[in-house]
Order: C-alpha cells, then sequence, then structure tokens
C-alpha cells in the first residue's frame, strides 16, 4: 500500500512566497507548477516510511534523477521536515542499491514491471538494469550532502553502511573489469541501448577508473570511462571518508573510499586529460588504451557540471578550459538555433536542446547576463505547456521529447533560486 503525493512541507511554501516577490510572475508559476507536481505527482510514502520518487511520465525510480529532483530542497534542509523527507528517499536508494547495486531504475512494487526485460534473473524490483556508475555516486551524494548542508544524521543506518561496502566491493571489481562480469545486450534497438562487441563493450585498461556500461542519458558508453561520473564518485568517496565517526564509523570502509578516490583521480589526472585548441580539456570518455571521447551531453553528471557536483570551482581553468569547448560547435552535442541554443545529447533526435542542460550552464556561470539568458531560453522552451520537457527543438520549441521531465523542472527551480540568492 503506497500513499501518492505528499504535503508541501511549510519551509518550502514559505520559499517559494520568497521566490514570488523576487522574480517575474511568468518564472515565479514555472517554479510553482515544478514544486507542485514533485509532491503531487512524483512523490510516494511507501508503508515502510520510505518515499518513491518517479522521474516524471515515466512511472519508475531512476537513482540518479531522484537525487537531482529533491536536492533544490536542501535549501530548506534546515527544516525539519524537510530533512526528513530528503532522507527518506535516500533510505528507499539504498534499499535499492541492496537490492541491485548494478540496476538504474526501479518499481514502487516488485511487479516485474520493465522498460524490457534484459537479465534472466533481473529482480522483479528493476525497471531497468543498465550500469551507471554516475546512479551509485548521485546515491553517496544525497545522503553525505544531506549531513553537510542540512545537518541531518538519522538515515545513516545499518542499511546505508551495508549499502556501503556493496557499492566498494562493485566499485573494486570494476576497477578492474571483467567483461564476463555484466554483458547488455538488446534486439531490435538503437546501437547505444546495449553494449557495443556482443554485449560486453570496448576493450579497457586498467587505468584506477570505474568502468561503466552506460552514460546518465542510459546511453552506451563508447568507451568504458566515463570521466564526469568517475569525477563525481571520485568527490563523494573522499566526503564518505571524511565525515565524522559519529555519523559513519566504518573505518574500514573509510579507508578504502579514500584509497579508491585517490586512485580515480589518479586515472583521470593521466588519461582523462587532453589537449584541444592548445588547451588542456576533460576528455569526456576513454579507455585507457589511448582512445577518448571530446563531447559533453546535457545529463548529468556531465563536464558542464563539474561545479555543481563540487568538484571544482566556477574559476578553475581547466573547467573554463572544458567549458568553452563544450558550449561551442566543436562539441557534436551543442545545439544553437533560432529560438533556443544549449546541449543536447545523443539519447534525443540532432537539433533537439535539452532544458536541463540549459538550466546547468546558468547554475555553473558566475555571469549574470549569462544566467539571465538561460532563464530566458527556459521561458521559451516548455511551448505554453508550463513545464519543462526533456529535449526541445532549438528552431521551434512545439517540437519535444517527453511531455513532463521532474528533474527538468527541478533543475530549472534550481536555477531561479541561484539567479536570485536563494540557493
Amino acid at each position: 500500500m503506497h500513499v501518492t503525493g505528499l504535503q508541501i512541507p511549510n519551509a518550502i511554501t514559505k520559499s517559494l512566497q520568497i521566490l514570488a516577490g523576487k522574480v517575474s510572475e511568468t518564472r515565479y508559476k514555472l517554479a510553482e507548477g515544478a514544486i507542485e507536481r514533485l509532491f503531487s505527482s512524483t512523490l510516494t510514502r511507501a508503508t515502510d516510511g520510505t518515499i518513491f520518487v518517479i522521474t516524471g511520465d515515466i512511472p519508475a525510480m531512476w537513482l540518479r534523477d531522484s537525487t537531482w529532483q529533491v536536492r533544490p530542497l536542501l535549501a530548506a534542509a534546515n527544516d525539519l521536515e524537510v530533512a526528513q523527507l530528503i532522507a527518506d528517499v535516500s533510505k528507499r536508494q539504498i534499499e535499492f542499491v541492496l537490492t541491485d547495486p548494478y540496476a538504474n531504475a526501479f518499481n514502487p512494487t516488485p511487479d516485474g514491471n520493465c522498460w524490457h526485460k534484459d537479465f534472466p534473473d533481473q529482480s522483479p524490483w528493476v525497471f531497468e538494469r543498465k550500469f551507471e556508475l554516475d546512479s551509485l555516486a548521485a546515491v553517496l551524494d544525497l545522503a553525505i550532502r544531506l549531513y553537510l548542508e542540512g545537518g541531518f544524521t538519522n538515515h545513516f543506518t545499518d542499511r546505508f553502511n551495508d549499502a556501503v561496502v556493496v557499492i566498494l566491493n562493485l566499485l573494486e571489481r570494476e576497477q578492474n573489469h571483467d567483461p564476463n562480469t555484466y554483458r547488455f545486450e538488446r534486439q531490435d534497438v538503437r546501437d547505444f541501448d546495449f553494449l557495443s562487441h556482443g554485449g560486453y563493450g570496448s576493450t579497457v585498461a586498467y587505468t584506477g577508473m570505474i568502468w561503466s556500461g552506460f552514460r546518465p542519458s542510459d546511453d552506451a558508453c563508447k568507451y568504458g570511462y566515463l570521466i564526469p561520473a568517475n569525477a563525481h564518485m571520485a568527490k563523494v568517496l573522499e566526503q564518505l571518508a571524511q565525515l565524522p565517526d559519529e555519523v559513519f564509523s566504518d573505518q574500514a570502509s573509510k579507508d578504502r573510499a579514500l584509497k579508491i578516490s585517490g586512485e580515480i583521480k589518479t586515472g583521470i589526472e593521466k588519461f582523462g586529460l587532453v589537449e584541444f585548441e592548445g588547451k588542456q580539456i576533460f576528455a569526456y570518455e576513454c579507455d585507457g588504451l589511448g582512445n577518448y571521447l571530446l563531447q559533453d551531453d546535457a545529463n548529468i553528471p556531465s563536464l558542464l557540471s563539474l561545479p555543481y557536483l563540487g568538484i571544482c570551482t566556477e574559476s578553475d581553468v581547466l573547467y573554463l578550459n572544458t567549458r568553452e569547448f563544450i558550449l561551442s560547435s566543436s562539441n557534436p552535442y551543442f545545439f544553437s538555433g533560432e529560438v533556443l541554443a544549449g546541449l543536447g545529447s545523443q539519447h534525443t533526435p540532432e537539433n533537439q536542446v535539452w532544458p536541463l542542460g540549459i538550466a546547468m550552464q546558468g547554475i555553473t556561470s558566475t555571469s549574470a547576463a549569462e544566467i539571465e539568458s538561460c532563464l530566458q531560453y527556459l521561458e521559451n522552451s516548455h511551448a505554453g505547456t508550463n513545464q519543462m520537457h526533456e529535449s526541445v527543438g532549438k528552431d521551434d520549441p512545439s517540437i519535444f521529447t517527453r511531455a513532463w521531465f521532474s528533474w527538468a523542472d527541478m533543475t530549472f527551480y534550481h536555477l531561479l533560486l541561484k539567479s536570485v540568492n536563494l540557493i
């Protein structure tokens, strides 16, 4: 038995009231709608007290999406009701990691519903079992960020400790990736919906980084080491190791986390930095064998989102070099049109810009003019629907994918809060 829809906490209502006095009515209505949909339509309270979060118009919970959907609520995490709500999302994520740490999306009940049953022994809880490193980093991020920003600790339970061990075991295994550990094939679909080379993915060499089958777009990696996901994982592992003992006391796990974090960082420095037009920038993917991919994708973690993830500052020179590349025609997934400009994705048609990417460009900017430009683009992106889509035609916003994408809704909300210094 699940209860769909939750009441908006008073602290969030007050935040909206403050926002109403600082932004235009048009922007306020978009923000209000994003919050109302989050609480009325995406959040479900389960009988065990945890909270299930659907991603929007697909009735499943992605570990990654759910983290970023509730992250803007952390601006009010000093309120006990808000903190407990986020903790209950974190606890649900932990249960899913313990169910299957290789899965990316889950069902509200073990009913066997799935995008596609790709494994004979696939858990009935699992909606999709694409191994995406960023999913596990997002789970750790939410739990740790709730403590760092809200001082909240009741989600650090024995189940959390167990999940950390499961995650660390998987990370160590995938640092030394054995193709036979994970194979993903799917018939009669786009070639990036399954792994190449007979479902095993391309060959990689040891780098210290963690192999990932898929990107945060749910598209297959071309090369096995996804740099933004690895950078994010290195960051959250370092934070985990630095938690005080009264919050997380498993010293063995702390030691392992710090060791893996250092190995990932060394791998990124050695294999993930490349020269482009005389400047050093981050590659998007590499394989440790000399091959790498120069691009960025709207989905988070992206190279564009590195400051948002806490990996570097917005003024970091390496980041700024990379950002210059990302937001240019040199990036095959940057599209500029008559109405919109921003990051797209292999996941959606060419010349479709993702509101998610536009919002992230604004969130990671130090320029008031650029932030305002991103907000204007987002206002122009929804084609009168007053909700954020997955991707939108750069010349015609009435062409879009996914009518409602809560992750994009809430990233717009995050940007709007930032634009008036409320986050």
